[in-house]
């Protein structure tokens, strides 16, 4: 970062990723919401055999060959729920709604666990406490009350596979495949654009296939923030000497420069080892071209020296290859450098370190799936991959990046607006009743129906839905039209107090608690992000006698609900082997799932294209071809003062959870209100480091706004600006979407920065 001026909270940091840095932080997190002799123990459970699954990130667990299994962001995690800071009836019977409303979104999770089932108290703007029996009860006949396309069922990426299966079963024998779920607002458009490409919309490496690849490409994602214990991995490959290419907008240290805390060389000679080989800046939204013109210097590499493109390959197993060629031979360099603002002769050296790579995995993330054309992205690196064949060998193969801990095993068990008719045959079968066929409500969807009010209650299994949106004037304001709002939660957040009608909060167990039912202790499961189906069971006395489950929670609402069932609700609560044993009748690649998953580790569900089988309509990995250059096809963000606003998450965040006001990489201290800008941007818009700015978006017909933000000069790609989420939210129309996925467009908003009146 480039200072011009001394600007409180800015300051550079000269450390490498983790390091002594991560380590004091973690000492940081424990001093602040832990007993200090209880901490140590709980960590060193994380992602054990025997212990529960980090609450953090679905990167998955290596083989347990190190002292521990956790990372800073996973402490952070872990200890702001197993804090030992309480949210009773008391402190809520004397602050009101409207108070609390005014508190950050720090302070708001900051205050502890939630103790006890809340009901809001509109006479006195107060939640207070009442019976599980009362509020199911009062839910369940709300509920019975309303059309079952009134209702949007969500789901956070933290709910266990146990919970999310029946929470779709609970869903679906009321009459609703409304299911807007957090995916629908990260990796959509992976799991949209890779079933087409490839037959699934998981990703296809293993850790594995890392220890024996040969190249690395890593496109708009932020490891050392979003998913830190993948740093082991990529500071194994890179003392490998395996070369890694990142292309992202922003310069971010953890992907310049690591310090393994658990290599004790490092940390003792202060030591740190250099993770990118090459670090290319494309421009927020130029994904999409730089991808193209890869591809297009490889078809002519293919055409000076042969050898290059795995014909033997393409012929058997790809359809749409002369479809793919003839677009990149459509497609000019020109084009391709305004959009990605990347040279030919940066991208060529990339083509050819692909071309002799025998065995390459490319990462990607958010960058690449929050556009307006991101399912189409997701498909160009298909392409790219099955150019040379990278599928179903040993080191290759697609890495998406998923955020939350369970958000793919969600999706797996059943947490889909659009469920296939195989899976609703399986589900009639099983239970004697006849789901309702036509496709439900994604989020945006479901945010829809809430403000023109064809929706009329929100049930939340997790997660802070309406923050997570865009366009939270909108959003909160639709909040308060429901007739019922339910939040099954472990802390208090903002969307809990966007009261409708009638309003409950209930809270649960977290992953870090014991679980004990009539069967004994539980344990539930959860799948990584490489379709490692393992354990989780907490060992912590629960915050509070009177939590409940998920699962539990769950079955109270579905029972009271539905009167007539035929589901034995509370015997599948009182041993979660017998929901287990429903998954495994019902949602293929399951079999023997409760003996496996008492292997240490669990096991790997089926990915066909490991094998080189493809689940399309073809039967063959299908390339994509066409859709020009640009993942946002909206305005010139190249002409005139429109720049393009990426929001991200600092490091001391995980998602709408922000757990303190430091970003220290980007050398961010106590403050979010920061616009990140280049040094040819500021200087373009006529402003200098430090400035007071307000920013706009740029769309026709939109008068989105965010004042009074402090513009800092930072190593971000021209054209390109940054802004922290979810507070950058406001500048992002709610229907500004990728229309494949129904993706919000969280890194591609056209805006203009002006200084602001107020400076």
């Amino acid at each position: 970062m480039t200072a011009r001026r001394d600007v409180p909270g800015i300051r550079k940091y000269d450390g490498p990723a983790g390091g002594w840095g991560a380590l004091r932080a973690t000492a940081q997190a424990i001093h602040l919401q832990m007993e200090k002799f209880k901490a140590p123990i709980t960590l060193m459970r994380t992602n054990q055999p025997d212990g529960f699954d980090c609450p953090g990130c679905a990167w998955p667990d290596k083989e347990h060959r190190s002292t521990f299994q956790f990372c800073e962001n996973g402490a952070k995690a872990v200890t702001w729920e197993a804090t030992s800071k309480r949210v009773r009836p008391e402190f809520l019977a004397q602050n009101t709604v409207a108070s609390l409303l005014r508190k950050s979104d720090f302070e708001l999770e900051d205050l502890g666990r939630l103790t006890h089932p809340l009901a809001y108290d509109r006479a006195t703007d107060t939640f207070r406490a009442v019976s599980w029996e009362d509020a199911f009860a009062r839910i369940g006949e709300i509920l019975r009350g309303l059309q079952p396309d009134q209702v949007e069922f969500y789901t956070s990426g933290r709910a266990s596979n146990e919970a999310a299966y029946l929470y779709q079963l609970f869903a679906r024998e009321y009459g609703t495949n409304n299911f807007p779920d957090c995916s629908n607002m990260c990796h959509e458009a992976t799991s949209v654009g890779l079933p087409q490409s490839i037959g699934i919309g998981k990703g296809t490496v293993s850790l594995d296939d890392f220890e024996k690849c040969e190249l690395i490409l890593s496109i708009g994602h932020n490891p050392g923030t979003n998913h830190p214990r993948m740093m082991g991995m990529l500071h194994e490959a890179s003392r490998r000497g395996v070369p890694i290419i990142v292309f992202n907008p922003l310069r971010e240290r953890a992907l310049e420069r690591f310090a393994d805390p658990q290599n004790l060389l490092e940390m003792a000679t202060y030591g740190s080892t250099r993770i990118a080989s090459t670090y290319y800046q494309v421009r927020a939204g130029g994904d999409a071209a730089a991808l193209k013109g890869i591809m297009k210097a490889l078809l002519a590499l293919e055409a000076q020296q042969g050898q290059v493109l795995d014909h033997a390959f393409i012929a058997a197993h790809t359809q749409g290859f002369d479809a793919l060629v003839a677009d990149l031979e459509a497609t000019g360099w020109p084009e391709i450098e305004k959009a990605s603002g990347l040279p030919r002769e940066a991208l060529e050296p990339v083509a050819l370190a692909y071309a002799r790579s025998n065995a390459t995995i490319v990462t990607y993330g958010m960058g690449v799936t929050q556009h307006n054309r991101g399912t189409a992205t997701v498909r160009l690196i298909a392409d790219l991959l099955l150019m040379r064949g990278n599928f179903g060998k040993p080191g290759a193969g697609i890495c998406p990046l998923r955020g939350h801990s369970n958000v793919q095993g969600n999706r797996t068990v059943g947490i889909t607006e659009k469920p296939s008719a195989a899976f609703l045959q399986q589900i009639e079968d099983a239970f004697g009743f006849k789901p309702p066929p036509s496709h439900g409500h994604d989020a945006v969807k479901a945010m829809q129906a809430m403000i023109d009010g064809t929706a009329k209650a929100l049930l939340c299994l997790g997660g802070n839905f309406a923050v997570a949106l865009p366009d939270p004037e909108q959003c909160f304001a639709a909040m308060a039209t429901l007739d019922l709002s339910v939040h099954v939660a472990t802390k208090l957040n903002r969307s809990h107090l966007l009261v409708g009608r009638e309003t409950y909060v209930l809270p649960c167990l977290g992953r870090t608690e014991l679980d004990m039912q009539a069967g004994g202790r539980q344990s539930i499961t959860v799948e990584d992000s490489m379709s490692m189906v393992h354990a989780s069971a907490g060992k912590l006395a629960p915050a509070s006698e009177h939590l409940r489950s998920e699962p539990a929670i769950v079955a109270g609402m579905a029972r009271a609900t539905l009167p007539g069932s035929q589901v034995p609700w509370m015997d599948l609560v009182a041993d979660y082997d017998r929901i287990r044993d429903l998954i495994e009748r019902t949602v293929p690649g399951f079999e023997n799932y409760n003996a496996r998953i008492r292997i240490p580790g669990g096991f790997r569900l089926p990915l066909p294209p490991t094998e080189r089988q493809w689940e399309t309509r073809s039967g063959k990995a299908m390339f994509s071809a066409g859709g020009g250059v640009k993942e946002d096809v909206d305005v010139d963000v190249h002409a005139g003062d429109v720049l393009r606003l990426v929001t991200i998450r600092s490091h001391d965040q995980y998602n709408t959870t922000i757990y303190a006001l430091d970003d220290r990489y980007r050398g961010v201290f106590g403050r979010r209100d920061v616009l990140f800008m280049s040094e040819a941007d500021l200087a373009a818009c006529g402003l200098e480091h430090g400035d007071l700015v307000d920013i706009e978006t740029a769309l026709p017909g939109r008068h989105l706004r965010l004042p009074n933000i402090t513009a800092i000069a930072y190593d971000i790609a021209p054209g390109s600006v940054a802004a922290y989420y979810p507070e950058a939210n406001v500048l992002v129309p709610l229907d500004y979407i990728d229309e494949e996925s129904g993706t919000p467009s969280y890194k591609s908003v056209p805006v203009r920065v002006r200084r602001s009146p107020a400076a």
